[in-house]
């Protein structure tokens, strides 16, 4: 699993950084996490494969975060795209959407599909699942997660030998948790080889928010946390009064949470490149696995051991 930070700006872009996007690339597929003015060229710019774009996920509808889309959606339909898009979203992305189709002037070679969702479970895929949950931002605004399901256990082929299973197909049927009978007529289980379940992945982005208790929980034990971290702490009550977290505020949830690793997204205009060590070490000196996102940043996400 892939992230890849396309756009890390909040409300306009800089020269370093475009507006808020996050790719995640998992096995084939590739999903969108908001889509800022300017995302298509930074996919471009990092030779993601447009295609595979399956699902985009907005967290609200302030401009920052879905001026993108439309301009994704032509490009797609001049590249003639037959594969549906589906697009996930707060309570009028639907009108949004619809007012883009109606007003802007070109042929759709593809079906887009539009979810308007507020909390839960929004999609339940093969080996993942995509849940959010309203926070704190003065409109409605959703965090989502991205869970993976439990993956088998490891299989033993020390067990398998004790028990006097061949090496071959039967061991094959068994890792795929299917009963095999030996030669002898004994019955051997799966359970019998295989340990126990182990734990997907999770990531978990913030969208814009207040910090909230909400996504301590909502972010609990994630192997990556991306927060809104948009000021300083010196600048709290401007953070506040924008519905926006301070990057202090980030990485106080994310030491709550109990998470591996935050990413502090959603940088203010203000900061320039110089600022980034002193913003990245108010993070760190309460959340030690703390980094400020930058446009390009790649990070791969492995399985825990």
């Amino acid at each position: 699993m892939r992230i890849i930070f396309l756009g890390t700006s909040g409300s306009m872009p800089t020269k370093e950084r475009g507006l808020p996007a996050i790719a995640i690339r998992k096995e084939s597929e590739l999903l969108l996490f908001d889509c800022g003015e300017g995302t298509q060229r930074q996919m471009f710019k990092f030779n993601l494969k447009m295609g595979k774009l399956s699902k985009i996920f907005v967290t609200h509808l302030h401009g920052d975060h879905v001026l993108g889309i439309p301009g994704l959606i032509q490009t797609f339909s001049l590249l003639g795209r037959n594969k549906p898009l589906e697009i996930y979203g707060p309570p009028g992305l639907h009108g949004f959407l619809e007012a883009i189709l109606k007003t802007v002037k070109f042929t759709l070679t593809f079906d887009i599909k539009v979810h308007e969702v507020e909390k839960g479970i929004v999609v339940d895929g093969r080996n993942y699942y995509v849940e959010c949950m309203p926070v704190d931002h003065g409109i409605y605004t959703l965090a989502y997660a991205l869970i993976e399901k439990p993956r088998p256990g490891k299989f033993s082929p020390e067990k398998a030998e004790s028990l006097g299973i061949p090496r071959g197909p039967l061991w094959k049927k068994l890792q795929l948790g299917e009963p095999v009978t030996l030669k002898n007529g004994r019955v051997i289980h799966p359970e019998q080889v295989i340990g126990e379940p182990r734990h997907g992945r999770k990531i978990v982005y913030s969208g814009d928010t207040r910090p909230c208790d909400e996504m301590v929980n909502f972010a609990r034990k994630a192997d990556l946390l991306i927060h809104d971290g948009t000021f300083s702490w010196s600048l709290r009550e401007k953070a506040m009064e924008g519905g926006h977290s301070t990057i202090a505020d980030a990485a106080e949830i994310a030491l709550k949470a109990g998470v591996k690793k935050l990413v502090l997204f959603h940088i203010s205009p203000r900061y320039t490149k110089d600022d980034i060590p002193k913003l990245e070490e108010e993070a760190k000196n309460i959340f030690s696995e703390s980094i400020i996102s930058y446009d390009f940043l790649t990070i791969d996400i492995p399985y825990s051991s």
